[in-house]
């Protein structure tokens, strides 16, 4: 049979579409041939700016002797690991007992009814340095399947159990029932934790540990969280590396945004592919820095990355002065997400290739070691236009606060547009989440627990920023689709639609996965939506989700805060004292000659973890309030004048009117 990923929605898949392999995309359909024809099925998994997918691809898959070789022994399918998580997490579980070098393209060899028996992840076309060749691997394989079934049936059984074992094989943890009252540590763990991060710091090049050295935004924020809870240390500790890799080679200076990472400790020689989620937790990342470094304004309306000088190569450390003011960065990736990752109807892609084509050569960062002058030559690295609904509401929140926060509404105005295309796109009439598109074509990849997260986190953050409630109802519809009736599941949340179906039916899909990397799993996604909502609403319930989830991680999430992250910022989070400013304005029509205007200003650059802050005027109060926050309840602007309301735990301090005296509210702890 032909290839048949040229229709494919993902641009990954399409690519792929010119091999001689007779590749097949995801579904029921491939297992069902392999059943037929009694031959196993090759799954081979990667994404579009993931650059060893592309030497495969190169070396192998457009190889017509191995393209041969696949078609008279194994079925092949073709994932994109962005559109199908789910198909990537259980495999690369699976991949785990065969391999400690995980990663992708992953190469998994499973049998017809679904079950994984060998697994690794790029294979060279020659033999190299001991690891095989992918020809060899096809032999040995088909070998085994042929005159050892017996062994391949029991390795693929010994997997499947494993896989079906659950997040208790992961974490060594239960989830804590709703009843059993959950105890989450305090500041001296909490303070344990940061001096684990603080002695892997590199003191010379920053960041944590050596080469490779990965942004790893979501510990960083963990860490901006604490110093702006009063942890001098950690604020000191994550001021250093992201000063550091602001002035690095991981940084654009030119477009703006962060590469995904750099082979070098010094942060040099970076993998060039800019990827969506990485910038998004780094646009959060130095607006919040902005606030917390001593002597910042961060509500003036910082320019995006300055012009380097035409030199025909971009500029870095070595070649001249880079600016790391914080909030000028977070511009430049304000600036990059906007302009770059931006698609043509308004919502983000996943992210833009690593390689160009220069002079009918196909080079990676070639691009991107020229100035702005010499880039104008050139065709940009192409830009992985599919839209994930997860991803897509890290850069709604990220765009949304610090819009709010830098007064910078062109920003709060692109996250809108991201949120309310998917709001048409990406949820069907009776309700349900979708996860990906490409234009007007919409996958048919069920949305995962990341999805739901994310989006109403994004979607809460919006509400915040544009004063529309909408937007928090909709957040809140996507949570509450989450949470399980069933106060004995000890799943305490699951995707709506379920897992993938595929997965499902053959029993190797994994009942849940708190697993985290480079942003937050999702089941930490959903407890960070499902806290701001206890701010907004006053429901205990959702406070008990966020706090149960996070409960079965967090001995991993204080051994481990670099590959915890999110998990670990949810616990500061929840230690901390909760919070509420809420800023209530005249409209403008109504409004008193000589009102103070520093009051939204002020609260808009609050920087305290435990805290939700929202700047609203009198006709949004009355629509929070109508669908149930009960937050907005018996707000006013009483005198036509800008009025803040302080609350600790709901419990609420007599107004204020002036921007010196919230000062003073805040200030007294």
């Amino acid at each position: 049979m032909p290839n048949q990923l040229r229709d494919a929605v993902s641009p990954y898949l399409r690519s792929h579409a010119d091999n001689p392999v007779e590749w097949r995309a995801w579904g029921p359909g491939p297992f069902a041939e392999a059943v037929e024809r009694d031959v196993p099925v090759m799954v081979s998994i990667g994404y579009s700016t993931c650059h060893w997918c592309h030497v495969m691809a190169r070396e192998s898959f457009s190889d017509p002797e191995v393209a041969a070789q696949l078609s008279a022994g194994f079925v092949s399918v073709k994932v994109d690991r962005e559109e199908h998580p789910d198909v990537d997490s259980s495999y690369l579980a699976a991949a785990s007992a065969f391999t400690e070098g995980l990663g992708w393209p992953l190469t998994v060899f499973v049998t017809p009814e679904g079950r994984p028996f060998y697994a690794g992840t790029y294979f060279p076309p020659v033999p190299v340095q001991g690891r095989p060749s992918f020809r060899q691997v096809l032999d040995a394989v088909t070998d085994a399947w042929t005159t050892r079934r017996t062994e391949v049936d029991a390795t693929a059984s010994a997997v499947q159990e494993a896989l079906a074992a659950g997040p208790a094989s992961v974490t060594g943890t239960a989830p804590p029932g709703p009843g059993a009252g959950v105890a989450l540590p305090g500041r001296p763990e909490l303070a344990h934790a940061v001096a684990r991060l603080a002695a892997h710091e590199d003191r010379e090049h920053g960041g944590f540990g050596g080469a490779p050295k990965f942004p790893t935004a979501p510990a960083q924020l963990a860490l901006l969280a604490l110093g702006a809870g009063g942890d001098d240390g950690a604020l000191e500790l994550v001021s250093r590396t992201l000063t550091r890799m602001a002035a690095s080679s991981l940084r654009d200076p030119v477009e703006g945004g962060f590469f995904r990472y750099a082979v070098r400790r010094n942060w040099s020689e970076p993998h060039y592919e800019r990827m969506l989620y990485d910038n998004a937790q780094l646009l959060l990342a130095y607006s919040r820095l902005a606030v917390l470094d001593a002597g910042q304004d961060a509500t003036t309306a910082p320019a995006g990355p300055a012009a380097p000088a035409a030199t025909g190569t971009a500029p870095t450390s070595a070649t001249q002065e880079i600016d790391t003011l914080p909030a000028r960065v977070a511009a430049g990736v304000a600036d990059f997400l906007s302009s770059r990752l931006r698609t043509a109807d308004g919502a983000f892609g996943s992210a833009q290739d690593s390689e160009s084509t220069i002079d009918g050569v196909r080079d990676e960062g070639g691009y991107y070691r020229r100035d702005a002058a010499g880039r104008a030559a050139l065709d940009p690295p192409p830009v992985d236009d599919k839209v994930l609904t997860g991803w897509n509401g890290l850069a709604i929140a990220a765009l949304a606060e610090a819009g709010a926060r830098h007064v910078r509404p062109e920003w709060v105005g692109t996250a809108r547009g991201a949120a309310d295309l998917l709001l048409a796109r990406h949820v069907t009439d009776d309700g349900r989440l979708l996860r990906a598109s490409v234009g007007s074509t919409v996958s048919d990849a069920v949305a995962t627990l990341e999805d739901h997260g994310l989006f109403a986190s994004g979607l809460l953050a919006l509400s915040l920023a544009t004063g529309e409630a909408r937007y928090a109802v909709a957040a809140r519809s996507f949570v509450d689709a989450c949470l399980l009736d069933d106060d004995d599941d000890p799943r305490i949340v699951a995707a709506p639609s379920g897992g993938d179906p595929v997965l499902v039916s053959q029993g190797v899909a994994l009942s849940s996965d708190p697993s985290e990397g480079a942003y937050p799993s999702g089941r930490s996604a959903v407890a960070a939506a499902a806290l701001t909502l206890h701010q907004l609403t006053g429901e205990a319930r959702y406070r008990s989700v966020a706090e149960r989830l996070v409960a079965e991680v967090a001995g991993s999430a204080l051994d481990n805060p670099l590959a915890y992250g999110a998990a670990f910022g949810l616990l500061v989070e929840l230690e901390a004292p909760l919070m509420q400013l809420v800023v209530v304005e005249p409209s403008p029509s109504a409004r008193a000659d000589g009102a103070d205007d520093g009051l939204a200003r002020r609260a808009r650059g609050l920087v305290r973890p435990g805290s939700v802050v929202a700047v609203l005027d009198e006709e949004a109060l009355v629509a929070f309030e109508l669908a149930g926050f009960e937050l907005f309840a018996g707000r006013s602007a009483p005198g036509r004048v800008p009025t803040a309301y302080l609350c600790r735990d709901f419990v609420c301090r007599l107004p204020v009117t002036t921007g010196d005296d919230l000062d003073g509210l805040l200030l007294g702890g």
